[in-house]
């Protein structure tokens, strides 16, 4: 959150964020990445911007400038992610309730953005680049080629091209 606030005091209109991620339900082929439309808030740096609730979402006008921008990659995928920031409390129990809601991933960031974006009207998108079944097989961690920096700068620039005509 220190980043983000700098980078807009700084004078930043258009934060985004690509995070690593674990698969919660399984969505197909490995790595790919999820436009997070609302992060399920589970860390407390989220508490410093917003009364206690169950979800963080993205700035909705900003989803809306992204629909259709994926359109054709089957690897760019919307839905909600899990944000925690105690990795051991990704039990099999915990695992399991996530996904009975939906959730497609589990990162670290994503509900502490958006919170921080809602409380302060900043322009703030987060993707998670799922990279692994939290652990579970062998080789499980791969990004892809170049540890997936072409893929996410891919993405990065379908966004860019929506959100700032780029």
């Amino acid at each position: 959150m220190l980043v983000a606030e700098e980078l807009f005091a700084s004078g930043c209109t258009l934060l985004v964020s690509i995070t690593s991620a674990g698969q919660i339900t399984p969505q197909g082929v490995q790595p790919c990445f999820i436009l997070i439309d609302r992060a399920l808030r589970d860390e407390g740096t989220i508490y410093h911007y917003l009364p206690p609730s169950d979800w963080s979402a993205a700035p909705g006008p900003l989803l809306a400038r992204l629909d259709g921008a994926f359109d054709g990659c089957r690897r760019v995928l919307r839905g909600a992610t899990w944000t925690t920031d105690a990795p051991f409390r990704e039990t099999d129990a915990a695992i399991a309730a996530a996904r009975a809601r939906g959730i497609l991933a589990v990162e670290m960031e994503a509900a502490g953005l958006y919170a921080f974006a809602q409380a302060r009207g900043r322009a703030v998108i987060c993707l998670a680049h799922v990279t692994n079944l939290l652990g579970t097989v062998e080789g499980d961690f791969e990004k892809g080629e170049a540890d997936g920096t072409a893929d996410a700068l891919a993405v990065l620039s379908r966004i860019l091209a929506r959100l700032v005509g780029a």
